[in-house]
């Protein structure tokens, strides 16, 4: 069964990925997880009011100031993202909280707080202005590849107004490697704590060649490839006992993989993503840039 007892959340001042901390909240009450809520200071956080250095510093309130920050926005915004945001408060009401401050590197930070905090998973944005509007995508990639922890990233669309998070269909993508067991018991034990359907994906080379006219299938390859890999993922749920329904694509990994997202419907994708080969170590953070919902890269 899953154990997530410590989730580390690093958050941007003042703009602070409100989805993901809703993310947060509704993991931490499910599992009844501490949440470990690091901000690395920049000259913007500096300018948006986080003292600079000396007692001011060590007891400026983070949480405090996020939720601030997020009842402010609701008076800037749409009703439905009023809504949002004003439940933030309310979702993190008797959850354990530790806010942490640092400085430096932001992603030797995370790294680093990660390990020495022990944390069971990573809660981050994929893109927007956290940290720098500008590396942040670079920041997350390196956080990606750069720790054994599983690595929840938000979905890679602009915050927009949306219905509450729920997690009703889990799509699991498998490489068929050495990490395929390990992802899909994550994606497995996500969907029997949340009472979701389970789906597994794998996608398999491209089965279009070139030629006079264009390009075309090869039937008898597709076949093969496709066979193949039903196999595979057959003798994977036979060694895990884990039933799921199957999706096999073949082609651009992202591209096929938003492609599944869409069909299965699904709220998470759990994906394989270590500091080893493999096509979704490969396109980790483009599968994150392709898909509308949160991927769980384990």
């Amino acid at each position: 069964m899953l154990n997530i007892k410590k989730i580390l959340l690093p958050v941007d001042f003042p703009n602070a990925s409100l989805r993901v901390v809703h993310q947060a909240a509704t993991l931490a009450h499910h599992f009844h997880s501490e949440i470990v809520m690091l901000h690395v200071v920049t000259a913007q956080s500096h300018a948006a009011g986080v003292p600079e250095d000396g007692p001011k510093f060590a007891g400026w309130d983070l949480l405090a100031a996020i939720l601030k920050e997020a009842e402010k926005r609701e008076a800037e915004k749409r009703e439905a993202e009023k809504n949002l945001d004003r439940s933030l408060r309310r979702e993190l009401e008797g959850l354990a909280i530790r806010c942490v401050l640092v400085k430096g590197d932001p992603v030797q930070a995370i790294l680093q707080t990660a390990r020495a905090e022990k944390a069971e998973l990573i809660m981050m944005p994929s893109h927007g202005y956290a940290f720098n509007q500008f590396l942040l995508g670079s920041v997350t990639a390196k956080v990606l590849y750069g720790t054994e922890c599983p690595v929840w990233t938000g979905a890679h669309v602009e915050e927009s107004p949306t219905q509450e998070f729920a997690i009703r269909n889990v799509l699991c993508a498998v490489d068929l490697g050495p990490r395929s067991h390990k992802a899909l018991l994550w994606a497995a034990q996500m969907a029997a704590e949340f009472g979701a359907r389970l789906t597994l994906a794998h996608v398999t080379a491209s089965v279009e060649l070139w030629g006079p006219g264009g390009s075309y299938v090869n039937p008898r390859w597709k076949q093969e490839l496709v066979g193949d890999a039903a196999q595979q993922l057959a003798r994977l749920q036979k060694d895990t006992s884990v039933k799921a329904d199957v999706f096999i694509g073949s082609g651009d990994v992202p591209k096929v993989l938003s492609q599944a997202v869409k069909e299965t419907k699904a709220d998470l994708l759990v994906t394989e993503c270590y500091p080893y080969g493999g096509n979704l170590r490969i396109h980790g953070y483009a599968i994150i840039c392709a898909v509308p919902i949160p991927v769980l890269s384990v």
